[in-house]
């Protein structure tokens, strides 16, 4: 089995319109609904997931000019264990992140580096 790492991603034009156009208790309504969504979500797939993850927050850029605040589109992470590729990305097929509208999740290849 390989591990792959994934990342949640929700593009922060789509985030802002999100929280200009709907009202606080709506809002607060989807998120239980999509946190109640994901937990079953997590349950039905815990056998591959070896690390569960968590929500990613505020980004700091660093470069060779200094370190700025900045925003992306990368919203969670987590580590599943798979036997390809294609599998791993097949467990997100179902996964309720993706009612979220212009969201997507990327399912990346963990190399073994020996070392």
């Amino acid at each position: 089995m390989k591990k792959y790492f994934v990342v949640y991603r929700v593009p922060t034009a789509s985030m802002d319109n999100w929280m200009k156009t709907t009202d606080p208790k709506t809002r607060k309504e989807q998120m239980d609904k999509l946190m109640s969504d994901m937990a079953q979500w997590t349950k039905k797939h815990s056998a591959s997931l070896t690390e569960q993850g968590a929500p990613l927050g505020k980004t700091k850029s660093v470069t060779s000019n200094g370190i700025t605040d900045t925003r992306n589109d990368l919203n969670y992470y987590t580590i599943v264990e798979a036997s390809s590729h294609e599998e791993a990305a097949k467990l997100f097929a179902d996964n309720p992140h993706l009612q979220i509208p212009t969201s997507s999740i990327d399912v990346m290849d963990i190399p073994h580096m020996g070392m």
